[in-house]
């Protein structure tokens, strides 16, 4: 025998916990999978093994209809990638799907049928629910009297109880729910369950004047619901600083305006108590300026007041920024400084670069007059040089820059 006998209880355990994993998907994921698997055969209905001889691979590989190439591609289109459990299903019920594939499909042609409900057992027949299919409390009309689900129907779950229809109560949903009436009948048949007019627990008609019993919050007065105003009596319960505000069948718990401390009603005009910061008067409670009504409220040096609603703050005066919790002068920021002839106008600049260059040519003048050959050569270069660079750009620059210092 291939098998070891102390390998039996481990495979045993394998077996036990692969049957757990599956029955752990919900008969839901099994039945999209199915749905999903039905649409691939539909959209491979006509298709082939599209080679050049067609005939020739049916005839050696096996029909198309019933061939692994098909299989695959159903399979690949089976689930949507972001559809986790699908996905894991599919992947732990693979030999199942392979085995319908090709052997079961003419005998058990419904694949959620055979697959959900007799081979993983997620599912259950329609009418039945829970781990072993138990028929769902039926009556005349079907499950739950026709007007109301099984509670787990065609599941593996639930405890079959009726979950009606709305209007509709009772083991079978054959009895009207609190709020409805049963309608006459005309034709001998059971007359179906219509609204009552709204605060009506119970009644025999459609009318306000038709109750016969009230909801939470209304008492009933000749044959109608009248609203009950917690408000006005010890029913209702409001925590502190807010107030009681009736509402149909209720009330509400509503916050007392800001000025308020503990309120009978909304705004400032029903304060039990002024907040800080505000002071009654006449009927109201009303802020408080402090800052017109205090001598020194901003104690800091260069500080000003400003009110607030029911309170002020300090900021700094105008003029003033806060550096370290201090309001100090704001001076603008100190600049480069001034050269020597900065706030002259440009011509007043001109005249002076004229005046400057003929004080240079009249000392050139004077030596050269003296007879020194020296002198004179240097006054005709001079003022040749000097001529030409005064008549450019940069020299231009340059003086404008030597007479405002820079």
């Amino acid at each position: 025998m291939g098998w070891s006998y102390s390998l039996l209880p481990a495979l045993a355990l394998m077996l036990l916990a692969y049957v757990m994993t599956v029955h752990t998907a919900s008969c839901q994921t099994c039945r999209k999978l199915t749905q999903s698997f039905v649409k691939g055969i539909e959209r491979t209905a006509n298709k082939n093994f599209g080679g050049g001889n067609t005939a020739w691979e049916e005839e050696k590989l096996a029909k198309y209809t019933r061939s692994e190439t098909r299989l695959l591609e159903i399979v690949e289109t089976a689930c949507e990638t972001s559809d986790f459990e699908c996905n894991k299903l599919l992947e732990q019920i693979e030999d199942q799907v392979e085995t319908w594939w090709f052997h079961r499909q003419l005998e058990a042609p419904d694949l959620f049928e055979w697959l959900c409900i007799q081979e993983l057992r997620l599912c259950c027949p329609p009418g039945h629910f829970g781990p072993d299919c138990a028929q769902c409390p039926s009556g005349p009309h079907g499950a739950c009297g026709g007007l109301g689900r099984c509670e787990g129907d065609g599941t593996r779950l639930g405890d079959g109880g009726c979950v009606c229809d709305p209007g509709y109560s009772g083991h079978l949903c054959q009895e009207c729910a609190d709020g409805y009436y049963r309608e006459k009948s005309s034709n001998g048949t059971q007359p179906p369950c219509s609204a009552c007019y709204h605060p009506c627990r119970k009644c025999t008609g459609p009318q306000d004047y038709s109750c016969l019993d009230c909801k939470s919050g209304w008492i009933l007065h000749e044959n109608k619901c009248i609203d009950v105003d917690e408000c006005g009596t010890e029913l209702a319960r409001c925590p502190s600083n807010t107030y009681c505000f009736n509402t149909d069948g209720s009330y509400e718990c509503r916050g007392c305006d800001q000025s308020c401390v503990g309120c009978m009603g909304s705004g400032p005009a029903r304060c039990k108590k002024c907040a800080r910061g505000y002071r009654l008067i006449g009927a109201k409670c009303l802020d408080v300026d402090e800052c017109s009504e205090r001598a020194l409220v901003c104690p800091g040096l260069n500080e000003a007041c400003i009110n607030e609603e029911g309170s002020f703050r300090c900021e700094c005066a105008e003029g003033f920024i806060r550096r370290d919790s201090i309001c100090v002068e704001n001076l603008p920021p100190v600049g480069p400084e001034k050269g020597l002839f900065d706030d002259m106008t440009d011509d007043e600049v001109l005249v002076l670069q004229q005046m400057f260059f003929g004080v240079v040519i009249c000392a050139l003048a004077t030596l050269a007059a003296k007879g020194d050959m020296v002198f004179t050569a240097i006054f005709i270069g001079g003022i040749a040089a000097m001529a030409g660079y005064w008549l450019s750009e940069k020299g231009d620059r340059m003086l404008d820059g030597i007479l405002k210092g820079r």
